[in-house]
């Protein structure tokens, strides 16, 4: 049976959404900030970033198993506040170790929110159809947050992003402890349901295996690029009004490519998009760091972040109809911040030691591995059972 949230509970999975993936929009002005206002080189700056995202993907895989028997609720609630509570104290420090031991804290805490909400999402009913829908919010999210805080930052100094990342888990926090959607935690509830106990003990077919190395990989790229895109515009001397023009214009961007995924669920064949993605990602990633011209760089920027989001809808939905029991998507995190992890420490030792020119390179090694991956995925696929049930 179908498991339907209502319109409160949706608009709680939004809300969680926009705040656990705060990473996927915030990236260049949280790098930014870093090396700007708190004085850090860029490899300084990738490693507190890393170390947010490296503590999610603990959170992440520790639960994602456990996903079944937790209070998501509670978890969800619980984590975004002591998220919050992180960054207020990150606001108040200049200290490079205590601001990597509070960003390694908030990663853990975020990572199991995230976690628990994805995993939820995932138990839906139309668990694409709703990835598509928090992504959505996710555009909306990124076109206030990116068109917002640079000017914020530089009216108020560094420390303003952190009072505003604290802000944001906050909401999150209060919106989760009110109206965050129960699913399948209680013992006695799951024994009367036909998926209590058999795909909790399955393993998971291959395909979902080689979809999460795919995603990771992509998720690398995505950060190692996304992080130093606003130094890439400012070594270029664009110009600090016409690079917040082009975060704007990369927010309102985001605005689409979740929603158009849903519309174009049925019409275009998964693997197409999943194979498809990874190509145009790396292509993209190799013209924003390369190009010499503002126009260039700007066309490709814009788009860059939606790729990733058009195509891990797709992912979603195609590893949650291969995974019924909701564990694979509870790892969802991990999936994205592994790949994130590495990204930022990555991308700022390569910058530091070879030029912002060296990410491009990278990202189309990375972006080649990612569609092998997904082509292995789409040949597993054909062999793995489809399970129906609860979605």
């Amino acid at each position: 049976m179908a498991m339907n949230f209502g319109t409160r509970g949706c608009i709680a999975l939004m809300v969680a959404h926009c705040a656990g993936m705060l990473d996927l929009v915030a990236l260049p002005v949280w790098i930014g900030t870093l090396i700007q206002h708190y004085g850090l080189d860029p490899q300084q700056s990738g490693s507190l970033v890393t170390l947010f995202l490296l503590g999610a993907v603990i959170a992440s895989v520790t639960l994602a198993p456990r996903f079944y028997r937790l209070p998501t609720k509670a978890v969800a609630s619980l984590g975004f506040l002591l998220v919050g509570v992180c960054f207020a104290l990150v606001s108040r420090t200049q200290s490079f170790l205590l601001m990597g031991i509070l960003h390694g804290i908030a990663g853990l805490c975020v990572g199991a929110a995230l976690s628990v909400t994805h995993g939820t999402i995932a138990r839906s009913g139309h668990p694409h159809r709703l990835f598509s829908i928090v992504g959505f919010a996710l555009g909306i999210f990124s076109v206030i947050f990116l068109g917002a805080t640079p000017g914020l930052i530089e009216a108020k100094g560094g420390a303003a992003l952190f009072v505003v990342f604290a802000i944001i888990m906050m909401l999150a926090a209060a919106v989760s402890a009110f109206t965050f959607p129960v699913v399948g935690q209680s013992p006695k509830s799951a024994g009367r349901t036909e998926h209590s106990s058999a795909p909790n003990a399955e393993r998971l077919p291959e395909a979902v295996w080689f979809g999460i190395l795919g995603i990771s990989l992509m998720a690398l790229v995505q950060a190692m690029t996304f992080s130093f895109l606003e130094r890439v515009g400012h070594q270029r001397e664009f110009g600090i009004e016409a690079i917040t023009g082009v975060l704007v214009a990369l927010g309102l961007v985001n605005l689409f490519p979740a929603a158009l995924a849903g519309v174009l669920e049925k019409r275009i064949p998964a693997q197409v998009v999943m194979v498809a993605g990874p190509v145009v990602q790396a292509m993209l990633a190799f013209t924003i760091v390369s190009s010499t011209a503002f126009y260039g760089y700007a066309a490709a920027a814009s788009f860059f972040a939606a790729v990733m989001i058009f195509t891990h809808t797709f992912v979603f939905g195609a590893l949650a109809r291969l995974d019924r029991s909701g564990r694979a998507m509870a790892a969802t995190p991990a999936m994205l911040m592994t790949g994130a992890a590495v990204g930022p420490l990555l991308g700022g030792t390569l910058a530091k030691s070879f030029g912002y020119e060296s990410l491009g390179l990278a990202a189309l090694l990375f972006g080649t591995l990612a569609t092998l991956s997904f082509l292995f995925t789409r040949l597993s696929d054909s062999k793995a059972p489809v399970k129906e049930g609860v979605a």
